[in-house]
C-alpha cells in the first residue's frame, strides 16, 4: 500500500502543475490592471526628446487638462501601427497627448516621428527606463489616461486598434473630462 502511494504522489503533483499551467494559457497578458490606477502619476525629471536642454517633470500633467500619455519606441512595430489612431485622437478629437520615448536613441526616435507623424505636445525622453519603470511598463506601447490633477484614470496595454478608439479610449476620455 505504501508503495502505491509513493508511485501516485509524483503523478498527482504533475497533474496539479499541468492544470495550473493550462489555466495560465487562457489569461490575456494585455488585460491587466495597473497598480497605479487612481494614483498620482509618478514623479520624474527628464529631458524632452526634441530639446535636450529642456527638462520636464510631473507638473506637465497637472495643468488641469486631461492627457493621454503614450509609451512608445522606434523599435516597436505595434507603435508604428497605432500612430494613425494617436494622430486622429490629437487632431480630430482634440485630446492632449504626451509621449514617452522609451529605450530609444534620440536620433532614431526623432526619425520615427518624422516618418510616422508626431501627435504629441511633448515627448519625454526616457532612454534609461527611469519613468517607464516607475509606471510598471513592461512593453510598448502602453497608454495612460491622466486627469488634470495628474491622477492615472485608465491604462491601456498594447496597441490601440481603430476599434479601441471608439469603444474604449473615447468613452474613458469623456468619463474623466
Amino acid at each position: 500500500m505504501n508503495r502505491r502511494l509513493i508511485l501516485l504522489l509524483p503523478l498527482a503533483g504533475f497533474l496539479a502543475l499541468a492544470v495550473f499551467l493550462y489555466q495560465g494559457l487562457s489569461l490575456n497578458p494585455f488585460h491587466r490592471e495597473s497598480a497605479l490606477m487612481a494614483r498620482e502619476f509618478p514623479a520624474f525629471d527628464l529631458a524632452t526628446l526634441k530639446e535636450p536642454e529642456r527638462r520636464v517633470d510631473r507638473d506637465l500633467l497637472t495643468t488641469g487638462e486631461l492627457t493621454l500619455v503614450n509609451v512608445w519606441g522606434e523599435w516597436c512595430p505595434e507603435c508604428k501601427r497605432e500612430m494613425p489612431q494617436l494622430l486622429d485622437l490629437a487632431e480630430r478629437h482634440d485630446i492632449r497627448l504626451v509621449g514617452i520615448s522609451w529605450k530609444d536613441t534620440r536620433e532614431k526616435a526623432l526619425g520615427f516621428l518624422e516618418e510616422f507623424g508626431d501627435p504629441f505636445e511633448v515627448n519625454i525622453f526616457d532612454p534609461d527606463n527611469e519613468l517607464a519603470f516607475e509606471l510598471g511598463v513592461y512593453g510598448a506601447p502602453e497608454t495612460f489616461l491622466v486627469d488634470g490633477d495628474g491622477v492615472i484614470r485608465y491604462h491601456h496595454t498594447g496597441y490601440i486598434a481603430p476599434g479601441d478608439v471608439t469603444e474604449t479610449i473615447l468613452p474613458e476620455v469623456e468619463q474623466w473630462r
